[in-house]
Order: structure tokens, then C-alpha cells, then sequence
């Protein structure tokens, strides 16, 4: 098939990732940009978020993933995130997967934004070139004219909304009170209880979501143990 005539708008940061190389090596034209929404924009009204397994975890605990998806959906008719990488590492760098699998939901139920795995950067480089020759999206990709979000404190109380119960009001109490949502995440249901209005049923509720293993868990844990 000839990509010749196919263009991709790519985030000036994915030069390290290798993708752009495997997407110029199948003839595609690449258009290298600073993004301030997105990693690829495919098509008019298409742009994908990609991120690594470990990215995700981190953008998670910083609050930018809930920000992310505000802004993609804000600007974006159909925005994507791809996850790339394996997934089980994510019991190698996660105390508690359901925190993992509790944002994935949030991202497919609450935004509706598709989340696609792949395994690998040649994988998505794949990916990137199917959803760029697609023939329902015969013009190329376009630059929309967005403000960059630097509100840090934004991006923070997103990521504390996504918790059972709590909203705005009782987000900028936690920060108030534990300084980071990392702190607000470690923190104990007596600690939590103390938030002024939370009480303890919804501190319990709470803990109980970031600490609970998840059912994904126990079944690969046993299947494991079966095989062995």
C-alpha cells in the first residue's frame, strides 16, 4: 500500500519514543509539532494520547490523566488513548492494580474515551497508520489553535474527584489538609476521617477502593498457581 500521500501531526516528545522513524520507514509524511493536546493527530477530528503502562500509573497519582481526557474531549471529536506496553507489569509497579483498572473505567465510562492496548512501539506504529489511512477520513490531520493548561492545581483536584464521594468541595479539603493527592492516597481512614464533612463511612469507602485487590488479580494469581 502506498502512505505516501497519508500525513501525521506528531508531539515534538515522541521523537525519543522511535515511533516517528517506524511511521517515516513505511513512507508516511510526518508533520513534527509541539502539541498541547495529544501525541498524534491522525485525522480532523482525531487525536490519540499514548502512554506507557507506567506513564499511565504516574499520570494517575500527578493528576494529569483526568485533566488530559477533559482536554482531549474538549477539543476533540474522537479522542483516543493507546496503552502501550505489557500489562502485567503493572504488578510490578503498583501496590494496588485496582487503582490502575479504577482509572481505565473512569476514562471509558465517565469520558468515553476508547482506551486500545498494544504491546509495542511497532504495534502502535501500526495502529497510528491504519487510523490514518482509514477511507472514511479522506483530509489530512489539521492544527487547532489551543491554550495550553499549566493549572496544576486542577489537574490535582481531577485526580482526587475520581475517588468514591467526592467532589470539588472535598477535594480542596484534602489539599488543604494533605498538601499532594499522593499524601491523600497514603493516608489512613483515621486521617481521612478527620476531613472535615468526609466522616468515616465514606474515609472506610474510600480506603477500601485503593486497597482492595482486584478481581483481575485474584484469577491471574490462581490461574498461576493451577498451572503450576
Amino acid at each position: 500500500m502506498n502512505f505516501q500521500n497519508l500525513r501525521i501531526i506528531v508531539d515534538e516528545r515522541e521523537r525519543k519514543s522511535g515511533i516517528p522513524d517506524l511511521l517515516r520507514s513505511v513512507g508516511l509524511n510526518l508533520e513534527m509539532k509541539t502539541l498541547p493536546v495529544g501525541d498524534y493527530i491522525v485525522a480532523p477530528e482525531i487525536v490519540i494520547e499514548r502512554k506507557s503502562i507506567r506513564d499511565l500509573l504516574s499520570s494517575i497519582f500527578d493528576g494529569r490523566l483526568f485533566d488530559q481526557c477533559s482536554r482531549l474531549k474538549e477539543h476533540f471529536q474522537y479522542p483516543i488513548i493507546l496503552l502501550e506496553g505489557n500489562v502485567d507489569e503493572i504488578d510490578e509497579i503498583a501496590d494496588n492494580p485496582l487503582i490502575f483498572y479504577g482509572a481505565i473505567s473512569t476514562v471509558v465510562i465517565d469520558f468515553k474515551i476508547p482506551v486500545i492496548p498494544t504491546p509495542s512501539a511497532i504495534h502502535t506504529a501500526k495502529l497510528l497508520v491504519s487510523m490514518c489511512s482509514r477511507k472514511e477520513s479522506p483530509k489530512g490531520p489539521y492544527l487547532k489553535k489551543i491554550k495550553k493548561s499549566n493549572d496544576l492545581e486542577k489537574q490535582q483536584l481531577s485526580s482526587l474527584c475520581s475517588l468514591p464521594g467526592i467532589g470539588e468541595k472535598f477535594a480542596v479539603r484534602m489539599l488543604e489538609k494533605f498538601g499532594t493527592p499522593l499524601k491523600v492516597f497514603t493516608a489512613t481512614t483515621t486521617e481521612l476521617a478527620k476531613i472535615d464533612g468526609l466522616g468515616e463511612a465514606r474515609a472506610k469507602k474510600i480506603k477500601k477502593i485503593l486497597e482492595s485487590q482486584s478481581t483481575f488479580l485474584k484469577t491471574t494469581n490462581q490461574k498461576t498457581l493451577h498451572d503450576a
